[in-house]
This record gives C-alpha cells, sequence and structure tokens, in this order.
C-alpha cells in the first residue's frame, strides 16, 4: 500500500486588509468601520492595511472596559 506525506506550511499575514481585519474582529465591515479606532497603515501607496496586533491590542482594551471611545462618543461629546 503506498503511503503519501503533505507537508503544509501556514504562515499568518500580520497585515490585514479591511474585509480581513473585520472578519478577523468578528464584525461587518460597516461596523468594523465604524467601531474600529485603529488607524491602518500604507505600506504600498494606495493601500491600507491594518496591524493584527494593533487589532489585537484594541479588542483587549474592549474587553477589558478600557476602550470607552467610539467614533459616536467623541461626536456626542461634541
Amino acid at each position: 500500500m503506498a503511503t503519501t506525506n503533505l507537508n503544509i506550511s501556514v504562515i499568518d499575514k500580520r497585515m490585514l486588509k479591511q474585509s480581513e481585519a473585520a472578519s478577523y474582529a468578528g464584525l461587518p465591515v460597516k461596523h468594523f468601520k465604524a467601531a474600529c479606532p485603529v488607524r491602518p497603515v500604507e505600506l504600498k501607496q494606495g493601500t491600507l492595511l491594518w496591524d493584527r496586533r494593533d487589532l489585537d491590542l484594541w479588542i483587549d482594551d474592549v474587553k477589558s472596559g478600557a476602550a470607552t471611545d467610539t467614533r459616536e462618543t467623541i461626536l456626542d461629546r461634541l
């Protein structure tokens, strides 16, 4: 009986497109745009990418209650 080995190497991306960042955060894109305070990085002209580590910090802040300001709460105060 023949056997076959399959070696798969998966590299997690650090920089994510907006749709990927929204999915990573578990949000639809429209909610991600409104809620996420993380600024994207323009590594290549015209291409905005979100750093997964920054998203993790934001999510951790939300979980701990440290992140209370969203765009809506800031606008409400103005």
